[in-house]
């Protein structure tokens, strides 16, 4: 049902007839962006098309769980936000609104509707990953009272086409994740940041798209130390969301990850304080190019190994 506003647009979730629209503001709004603050060509370097990814994944992840503000007057999609429900939490997810509607409310009312559901579903925590660059998304999460709780790299790897990405002694214990793996990924995420998302490592492992890859660390002593996702599309190459015991462990994953990359380039979200894992990764060639922060609104354990977000899927 549609939600009238004090402003001159409604809110409702998404349906698969915006999905379009949704995409090409998605690709506008972060080009521009990116674009106005020196990152050139922008951050999507696809078609409009193909940024309707996002909707494709996050909307066969929690169907209909978004919001998104329409004008009143012409019936124009001006911002969307998909958020996502899971055991313990919830995850708010990318967030864009249209380039020639910001500094109209429309981030601040979507982030109001994400604030409620949490608290009227009795969630614990809502939780999100973003950039610490752009200080108008900062100060509209923290007005909401999400909380920086841990800085991370963004870091961009070229991938060789052939030869030795890297070297990790733990590589050969890593192997592909199956559905039998589910319930000890729950419980090791559990363990090391206080949620569960079994919805999306089922998603993951079945990879109904063709994007996605999950698999999982072996420990000496049996059972699993760790598991990694990643997607490729040419919207977004991503190595994440992941959770590892050790950092030995996190980069054995993510080199086994980047050998699904030969002769692209991939974005990997890692861990500011992880400095072993930080400097493994500038030995395989890796490059800053941003900063994040991961924040919360409300109850937060904090990591006892390594957490790797992502944005596709971003539910974590």
């Amino acid at each position: 049902m549609s939600t009238p506003t004090s402003q001159s647009f409604i809110l409702r979730p998404l349906h698969d007839d915006d999905r379009v629209a949704y995409g090409e503001m998605v690709h506008d709004a972060f080009n521009t962006w990116y674009w106005q603050h020196g990152w050139g060509r922008g951050y999507f370097q696809c078609s409009p098309a193909d940024a309707a990814v996002f909707y494709d994944i996050y909307n066969d992840l929690t169907p209909g769980c978004s919001v998104a503000a329409f004008s009143q007057n012409s019936g124009q999609l001006l911002g969307a936000c998909f958020y996502h429900p899971r055991e313990r939490h919830v995850s708010l997810g990318i967030m864009s609104v249209h380039t020639a509607h910001r500094g109209q409310g429309i981030g601040r009312a979507l982030v109001n509707e994400i604030v409620r559901f949490t608290e009227e579903g009795g969630y614990p925590a809502l939780r999100l990953v973003s950039s610490a660059m752009n200080m108008d998304s900062f100060s509209l999460y923290n007005r909401a009272g999400l909380i920086p709780r841990q800085k991370y790299h963004d870091m961009v790897i070229a991938v060789p086409a052939t030869g030795d990405v890297g070297r990790q002694p733990l590589r050969e214990r890593v192997r592909p994740a199956t559905i039998d793996d589910v319930a000890a990924m729950a419980a090791l995420e559990e363990e090391i940041s206080g949620i569960r998302r079994e919805l999306d490592y089922r998603y993951a492992i079945a990879n109904p798209g063709g994007w996605l890859h999950a698999q999982v660390i072996e420990s000496e002593a049996g059972g699993i130390e760790g598991w990694l996702v990643c997607v490729r599309h040419p919207a977004l190459n991503m190595i994440g969301p992941g959770i590892a015991r050790t950092e030995e462990g996190a980069a054995a994953l993510i080199l086994s990850a980047l050998e699904r990359f030969r002769g692209q380039k991939v974005l990997l979200v890692i861990p500011m304080d992880k400095r072993l894992l930080v400097e493994t990764l500038y030995g395989w060639g890796a490059r800053n190019v941003e900063i994040h922060l991961f924040q919360v609104r409300g109850e937060f354990q904090p990591f006892a190994g390594v957490s790797l977000p992502s944005f596709l899927p971003e539910t974590g």
